[in-house]
């Protein structure tokens, strides 16, 4: 179980393909702390640490995740924001994020503010999945908080920590994010509308 809350920054340093699924390599200033068998979140993506050589880490996506997030479009010199688990003695700082993503969304409008910024997507809410005002959202491993709630847009305001240590200052118009709707209001959906 994650937060929201990056802890890191972590460079895509090679990538290799095996049958349908990436190898990453990566490096962070906090990986030589990683253990083999450790899921950590990768712009939101739950995966598991398979190599750890000092700050450089190896993790595989496999086809599944690579379709229905935005690794797959990955190339060696982005950055991806990294959050470890959440101890179970540790502080909730953000919401509940399982670093199972459920699809992706573009970013459709960046706008300065003064020092803050604004950040506006758009997402395919014929999936089934919805956005409430005040409501949490996790874009690429980040907890925030959604206003202007549309059907298939939303906005989201950026301070200047988070965008300068998360991957959000790398983000621009037509940029692709992954998205974690919260759990809360996924499970209150499921209740209401039954399976379908």
């Amino acid at each position: 179980m994650f937060t929201g809350i990056v802890e890191s920054l972590a460079d895509v340093t090679g990538i290799e393909t095996e049958g349908t699924n990436k190898t990453f390599t990566l490096q962070s200033e906090i990986a030589a702390e990683f253990k083999i068998d450790q899921s950590i979140s990768h712009n939101g993506v739950c995966l598991t640490v398979t190599e750890v050589n000092g700050n450089v880490y190896k993790v595989t996506a496999i086809e599944e995740t690579l379709l229905k997030t935005n690794l797959g479009e990955l190339k060696q010199g982005a950055s991806v924001n990294l959050e470890r688990c959440m101890p179970a003695n540790g502080r909730f700082d953000g919401h509940i994020v399982q670093g199972h993503v459920d699809q992706t969304a573009v970013c459709i409008k960046k706008e300065e503010r003064g020092g803050s910024w604004l950040f506006d997507f758009k997402y395919d809410s014929s999936i089934g999945n919805i956005t409430v005002e005040k409501g949490s959202i996790c874009i690429n491993g980040v907890s925030l908080t959604v206003f202007n709630s549309e059907q298939d847009t939303f906005r989201v305001a950026i301070i200047p920590y988070t965008y300068a240590n998360t991957n959000f200052h790398q983000l621009t118009e037509g940029s692709a994010v992954n998205l974690e709707f919260d759990i809360l209001g996924k499970y209150i959906k499921r209740i209401m509308g039954g399976y379908q």
